[in-house]
């Protein structure tokens, strides 16, 4: 543990930022099997979940959560399904 107090809320502010990054990947993944599973069974709300999921994926890389190789990579997936 740190004894600078600057380091010690730099400690608590990296934690607070990595659980919201987790829950924020987290999100995005449920949405991509979700879309893919509903592609793959011809739901008729597919097109709609596919949507849902390219704009997270979007807003991952705006936040910086996600690299912009690895967005283009999984829509690309998204689309092709």
């Amino acid at each position: 543990m740190p004894n600078i107090k600057s380091q010690k809320k730099r400690v608590l502010t990296n934690e607070k930022s990595r659980a919201s990054n987790k829950a924020i990947k987290s999100e995005i993944r449920t949405a991509i099997k979700k879309a893919l599973t509903a592609k793959k069974d011809e739901a008729t709300d597919a097109t709609d979940l596919i949507n849902h999921a390219v704009s997270l994926v979007d807003k991952g890389v705006k936040k910086g959560i996600l690299k912009p190789n690895k967005a283009a990579r999984e829509k690309s997936r998204l689309m092709q399904a």
